[in-house]
């Protein structure tokens, strides 16, 4: 099983992922376990970057597909993106639909105090110059749509033809987001 969990940067995606993982059910696979090497080496968005991060999650997901490895990927999702859109639906058919998506939310300011959190600082090298970082998340902020708040837009039919989970993390612990997260998924089984 894939679960994708999605939401905006700072959110708690990888710490929701780490949680998730200690339980033993899933693998954890996050967004900057390819983006770090590949921004020390090649720099951001360079079109070398830009092949291999797509090279290494696909031969990653294929992977656990392959080997029965239920895994939990996260990564920001632009909602309203059609190019999002279909590298989510490749990772779907990767996994031939066993698919569940987590949402992940919460407000601003919340996920700019998690932004300067030493686990993420300690994992996303590329996050470490705080001042950019907070900036970079107010900017996605107004440039894309990360969660379904005001409609599932592009993803609609992906997040209708497939189990979706909207969490509020914002007075949550990453160990209550798990629970939640793995209750959902016994009672949808």
């Amino acid at each position: 099983m894939l679960l994708l969990v999605f939401g905006p940067p700072a959110v708690g995606k990888m710490t929701v992922g780490r949680a998730l993982a200690k339980t033993g059910r899933f693998r954890l696979f996050h967004n900057h376990m390819t983006l770090e090497p590949l921004i020390e080496v090649f720099g951001y968005g360079t079109p070398p970057f830009n092949i291999l991060n797509s090279e290494f999650r696909n031969r990653i997901l294929q992977e656990a597909r392959a080997h029965g490895v239920d895994l939990v990927f996260s990564l920001v999702w632009a909602l309203d993106s059609e190019d999002d859109r279909r590298i989510i639906e490749h990772y779907v058919d990767l996994f031939d639909g066993d698919v569940a998506f987590v949402e992940l939310r919460a407000d601003l300011d919340t996920r700019l105090t998690r932004n300067r959190t030493e686990e993420r600082l300690l994992h996303k090298a590329s996050k470490r110059d705080v001042e950019w970082s907070d900036g970079n998340v107010r900017e996605l902020e107004e440039q894309w749509t990360m969660t379904s708040e005001n409609g599932l837009l592009l993803a609609e039919d992906l997040l209708t033809r497939h189990p979706h989970l909207v969490l509020n993390t914002t007075d949550l612990s990453a160990d209550d987001a798990a629970a939640q997260i793995l209750a959902w998924l016994d009672a949808s089984a």
